[in-house]
């Protein structure tokens, strides 16, 4: 699908994960439209990447063809044809999961995989492939589609979406709730095996991994307050850098190891903080009329990407109208918008850059009656 959000913008596209499909269906549902496709001529399915740009009165629809070469005069055949209005669904929606990547410079979203199952934050390893969660599982896939597979976590089988992969890409930590009501941080080998703890308090959620591998960054929530903590990663004393009132969440190391990047609420709005890696130094990085949340620091330490919720908005709840937004970290820090999606938790809780920092891995949701 190909789109402008605004009247002479640049154009911008959603590619399918099935290549040129013998079925297409257009719908628009309320204001918004979305796609599905079939590659046998069978019944379309949903096709991911939904649109978020509302579609108000009056308006056309039609089919066309071009060449896309001005002197070029190409001909096709339109077949099987429907144009229908259909009655209101009284059915609960479903609700499906779009795993998608998208390059930094170019904002075209790539759907890689869709379901109705429910999936979360995903991690992208050296060896190409997405490691996302859901059903308190972890499951893999190549980040240019496939079916997923499992990865063995032992006893642990309620994982959240707070999780990562180590930065030589041997293991991976994870947050679970499986041995009691509180989220504990665990390690792990890459390819699955038997959890180690790490934290020995929760709850904690894991969120970075310092360069140098021996250090796990993590939120903790103690004697009511959500803070910044770090912890060896063999386990140990946890060490708190934050102390102000209100929620710390999301820290994530730089490239280099000088910083974590982190969001706060301290100023009473959620914006994008830093801090030395001792907890230092703490400063604010963005000041804007959104609340901003999960900063993620591509690898070459040249962009910085976040989700952005409306102002109005409380906490980092589910199904919501977001955006996915990138600032530079040298030159003229201007924010771009790379994708307007609705989401909100589970799109981007945790690292999710491509190992080259082109492109980044998220989670898009559409509620689809049946």
């Amino acid at each position: 699908m190909q789109y402008r959000e605004a009247k002479g913008a640049i154009t911008q596209e959603i590619q399918a994960n099935i290549s040129a499909p013998k079925r297409v269906r257009l719908v628009k549902r309320g204001d918004y439209v979305y796609m599905a496709v079939s590659a046998d001529g069978g019944e379309p399915q949903v096709a991911g990447g939904w649109l978020r740009i509302p579609l108000q009165g009056d308006f056309y629809v039609g089919l066309g063809m071009c060449s896309h070469e001005k002197d070029i005069v190409e001909k096709a055949v339109f077949t099987n044809v429907t144009l229908a209005t259909a009655a209101p669904s009284a059915a609960k929606p479903t609700l499906y999961s779009s795993l998608e990547t998208i390059p930094v410079s170019s904002t075209d979203r790539q759907v890689v995989y869709i379901t109705a199952s429910h999936i979360e934050a995903p991690n992208w390893t050296r060896n190409g492939m997405l490691i996302f969660n859901t059903g308190g599982h972890l499951q893999h896939m190549p980040a240019t589609g496939g079916k997923p597979v499992l990865i063995d976590t032992g006893f642990a089988n309620r994982c959240n979406n707070d999780h990562g992969v180590s930065p030589d890409g041997t293991m991976l930590a994870i947050s679970d709730q499986s041995q009691g009501e509180d989220s504990l941080v665990y390690t792990l080998p890459i390819g699955g095996g038997t959890p180690k703890r790490i934290t020995q308090k929760g709850p904690s959620y894991w969120h970075g991994w310092s360069p140098d591998g021996k250090t796990l960054a993590f939120v903790g929530e103690r004697n009511d307050e959500f803070d910044i903590y770090t912890i060896p990663v063999d386990g140990g004393e946890e060490t708190r850098l934050t102390t102000a009132k209100g929620l710390d969440d999301g820290p994530e190391y730089s490239p280099d190891g000088k910083y974590i990047y982190f969001n706060s609420v301290r100023t009473g709005q959620m914006q994008i903080w830093r801090m030395k890696a001792d907890g230092g130094e703490q400063e604010q990085i963005t000041s804007d009329e959104y609340n901003n949340w999960f900063p993620h620091i591509s690898p070459d330490g040249q962009w910085m990407v976040f989700l952005s919720y409306d102002k109005s908005v409380e906490g980092h709840p589910e199904n919501k109208d977001v955006a996915l937004r990138a600032m530079p970290l040298s030159g003229e820090k201007t924010i771009k918008v790379l994708a307007h999606l609705f989401g909100g938790q589970g799109t981007i809780n945790v690292p999710s850059w491509s190992p080259d920092s082109k492109s980044v891995a998220f989670v898009s949701y559409q509620p689809i009656p049946e």
